[in-house]
């Protein structure tokens, strides 16, 4: 009798249901960290190693795997569900990850075994096999929107389909880093310079949607700029408009001392506190406050042309509507869904714009075009300024719900940026 031996990896595993979907929202009324424990949709698991499907691809031993704000939020399912149709589960989690090749298909050319790569974790329409028609959105390097994330895809796993999924770490047959292997197509590789550390290399997903947003939203060269928010991608956004080569002025508006010592590091020439401080840094653009007959005070004059809102919930989003100038752009990089009771009147009373994006891909820099990562690793290499200290905690895998607590719990724990570490 022949046996079929498998070889099994431990991973962090993300199961989606309405039972475990109605549970979680109800432990979340009551503290959102009770989302995390045995209730919850997390196990850590010992579960089958992904094949190589086809001779364009890679297997990778993750080196570090970060957890994102966007992963607390779907764990505590306080992310609306409006995404679920491009996911599939049981998925392992993490898409934020620095990892090592360990194999290479026989048609691979960009990586070799030992490299030190960080993942696009987007999975684009080559990457699902459609080689010869891509959607528009994969057509121009922007897989984050690709059209065919809802569908099963020519691309055979295990003899099967591949599953729907936008990304790599919310995807059935994909695992993501939080884990100790998994499998991605070359396209999908950026090799890391040498005199890059893990420690900064793992940073390099967060800092290219930073970066996307500042190479596809730019600031006006004089300036002034805003960004609001105290969290990884916020630092991020300031690292990325100075290494970018902005150089006018830079305001960032953060909670707590420590996020506001960084920002100011990472290059903001001035760092405010939301409220009073904040107000005063809008009054020095030259805006008037104006009292209503009812609600907050209104301004006008002055104001800030550029705003990036790193946070997206309605108390960011209806600052940056009233602290934009006329004909303001108003950048959205935090994950903003469902806003209750936000006053738009300055959308269109002030003829504003507002952007959103999502993830990175193909940009324009220095006459060639080159992937947000790429930029980003050369940036990191040539430029890195304070960016090391944005990595503040890592953990063991079998550790992954205190590392989830300790980035739940940001002003508890001191955190930043939290990573596993298989």
């Amino acid at each position: 009798r022949l046996w079929l031996i498998l070889p099994f990896m431990r991973a962090v595993t993300f199961q989606v249901s309405v039972g475990r979907y109605l549970l979680a929202r109800t432990l979340g009324r009551v503290r959102p960290s009770l989302s995390l424990g045995v209730l919850g949709s997390l196990r850590l698991r010992e579960v089958p190693e992904p094949p190589l499907p086809g001779e364009e691809w890679v297997r990778l031993e993750i080196i570090l795997g970060g957890i994102c704000g966007t992963d607390l939020s779907n764990i505590t399912y306080s992310a609306s569900p409006a995404l679920e149709p491009f996911g599939s589960f049981p998925a392992v989690l993490g898409h934020e990850i620095l990892a090592r090749v360990v194999e290479v298909g026989a048609g691979v050319t960009r990586v070799r075994v030992g490299d030190r790569v960080v993942v696009d974790p987007m999975i684009s329409c080559r990457v699902r096999g459609y080689r010869d028609e891509p959607c528009p959105s994969c057509r121009e390097g922007l897989p984050p929107t690709c059209e065919r994330a809802g569908e099963e895809a020519p691309l055979l796993m295990g003899g099967k389909s591949l599953s729907r999924g936008l990304t790599i770490g919310y995807h059935r047959d994909l695992p993501g880093g939080w884990g100790e292997r998994m499998v991605a197509h070359e396209s999908q590789l950026f090799p890391v310079p040498a005199e890059l550390d893990d420690r900064v290399a793992v940073l390099a997903e967060p800092l290219a949607i930073g970066l996307h947003a500042v190479l596809r939203a730019p600031p006006p060269i004089r300036g002034p700029v805003l960004v609001v928010g105290s969290g990884p991608i916020a630092m991020g956004t300031i690292w990325a408009l100075r290494a970018s080569g902005y150089d006018g002025p830079l305001v960032a508006q953060a909670k707590r001392p420590g996020e506001r010592e960084l920002a100011g590091a990472l290059g903001a020439d001035e760092v405010v506190a939301p409220g009073l401080e904040a107000r005063q840094a809008l009054v020095d653009t030259g805006a008037m406050a104006y009292q209503p007959l009812v609600g907050p005070e209104v301004f006008a004059g002055g104001g800030f042309p550029c705003i990036y809102d790193c946070v997206g919930n309605r108390q960011s989003l209806d600052q940056a509507l009233r602290f934009a100038a006329p004909r303001g752009r108003i950048v959205l990089l935090g994950c903003a869904a469902t806003i209750r009771a936000l006053d738009l009147t300055f959308l269109w009373a002030r003829e504003l714009s507002v952007q959103g994006f999502m993830g990175y891909g193909r940009e324009r820099w220095e006459g060639a075009e080159k992937h947000t990562m790429e930029i980003v690793l050369a940036l990191l290499r040539d430029r890195p300024g304070q960016v090391h200290r944005l990595l503040t905690h890592i953990f063991p895998l079998d550790q992954y719900r205190e590392a989830l607590l300790a980035a739940l719990h940001r002003g508890r724990s001191g955190a930043m940026k939290v990573a596993l570490q298989p």
